[in-house]
């Protein structure tokens, strides 16, 4: 506290659920369109237009979410007036929007049959940019003056990338129960809960996080639930809960960002 009872450190004015929603739709997509492009290479074409239509449902609603937090659409296209390297919030802005852009083009002619070759183009690179997608939302909250995420600048990108990965294989596991998926969504369970727990032990507010504990708890068992692969109602459950668990670590750690301040 200041002087006079006051915070050194204001609260911050950005709204509920509309940037804990963008925070969370934005690292799905951004998960969502790399699978799509590793699955394009791989050879696994089951994967390839559920994981293009997350990335493009889930770009285009963080989109949406975002300018409803702003208030008004220009003030999202005033954000792109300029690029500024030494600025998150500026190189953000220049990630998200081309990159919805190209998940919109790709699912577009993906689905109409028509114009391959651009919409390969348009999927690839967004792929290219989909770990970019995943993590710049960490640098964005870690490079404001909030204790907590301030605090946990070396962990965060980790986490949001783990959280990610999870997402999009959970929305991959919804739709086929592709092997994968599975492995995605193991590689990011243990990148996210690893990560996790060295947050946890830097920064002391995450620790008394239900939502977190929940996150947790749901990643775990979506990661055992994933491993039944012979059975369908098991490998939607696991979907359903890495998708839960990463809605729960986006708002834990945005809800953790105001409790730091006391």
């Amino acid at each position: 506290m200041g002087y006079y009872g006051k915070p050194i450190v204001k609260k911050p004015v950005w709204k509920v659920p509309d940037v804990p929603g963008y925070l969370f739709l934005g690292g799905m997509a951004g998960a969502s369109a790399s699978m799509a492009l590793g699955a394009q290479i791989a050879g696994h074409p089951e994967l390839v237009r559920p994981a293009r239509i997350a990335a493009a449902v889930g770009s285009l609603a963080s989109v949406g979410a975002l300018i409803h937090d702003l208030g008004r659409p220009e003030r999202f296209l005033n954000m792109l007036r300029v690029f500024k390297v030494t600025s998150p919030l500026s190189v953000g802005s220049w990630i998200l929007a081309p990159f919805s852009g190209l998940t919109a083009v790709t699912v577009a002619t993906d689905l109409s049959g028509r114009f391959g070759r651009i919409g390969s183009l348009a999927g690839a690179t967004s792929g290219v940019l989909g770990p970019a997608m995943c993590t710049y939302t960490s640098v964005l909250l870690a490079d404001t003056a909030i204790p907590a995420w301030h605090q946990a600048y070396p962990q965060l990108p980790f986490v949001f990338a783990g959280s990610a990965m999870t997402s999009a294989a959970g929305v991959s596991l919804l739709a086929t129960p592709s092997r994968p998926a599975v492995r995605l969504g193991l590689i990011g369970s243990g990148l996210e809960l690893g990560f996790s727990a060295a947050m946890e032990h830097r920064v002391e507010t995450y620790r008394s996080s239900k939502l977190l504990t929940a996150a947790k708890a749901l990643t775990v068992a979506g990661a055992g639930l994933s491993l039944l692969r012979r059975s369908r109602v098991a490998t939607v459950l696991a979907g359903a809960s890495y998708l839960a668990a990463g809605v729960c670590t986006r708002f834990g750690v945005y809800h953790a960002g105001p409790a730091s301040l006391g």
